[in-house]
């Protein structure tokens, strides 16, 4: 019994471990899109950690470089891979304050990033599980392991103050 309780104990620990480390990147990526927002740009904000340390951060920047392909998940990949030198970034986890679109999502299975965390499900272009799984498909040659949820409330506050203002 102690042993299975100890097993318990640190498998506990362990994911209270792996929670934080969710949260304190995830806050790093809100405030990539802290960034994106105070530029007029939607608020979405990505960063990449690879064991345990930050390696790309990034915000939308369509807008202001005029590129549609300008997602703050393209820019943190694009910047992970020059880092790293080279295109697989295995190993590597995405964070970013919206569920990816499916140009991120695919781009995200193509790098072999190994986990997406993401804050605030997207209703309208979800790749991860809202409106298609990109990310998941068995069809494809890779898998990313998905966490949503963490800190949505904070990622949606985000986006709907900026669409209100926008609107407004």
């Amino acid at each position: 019994m102690f042993r299975h309780k100890t097993c318990r104990n640190i498998k506990k620990r362990l994911q209270t471990m792996h929670d934080n480390n969710n949260i304190k990147f995830m806050q790093f990526a809100l405030e990539e899109a802290q960034k994106a927002y105070r530029i007029g740009e939607v608020p979405v904000g990505a960063v990449i950690a690879k064991n345990d340390q930050v390696i790309a951060a990034a915000y939308n920047l369509r807008e202001q470089s005029n590129d549609p392909t300008a997602h703050a998940e393209i820019l943190a990949l694009r910047q992970a891979a020059q880092k790293l030198g080279g295109w697989r970034l295995s190993g590597a986890k995405l964070y970013v304050s919206i569920e990816p679109c499916p140009m991120c999502a695919g781009a995200m299975v193509l790098a072999r990033i190994s986990a997406l965390i993401y804050g605030a499900d997207d209703p309208k272009w979800g790749a991860a599980g809202s409106i298609f799984n990109i990310v998941q498909n068995n069809k494809l040659n890779h898998r990313i392991e998905v966490i949503s949820g963490v800190l949505a409330g904070s990622s949606r506050k985000l986006i709907k103050n900026f669409f209100a203002e926008k609107r407004g």
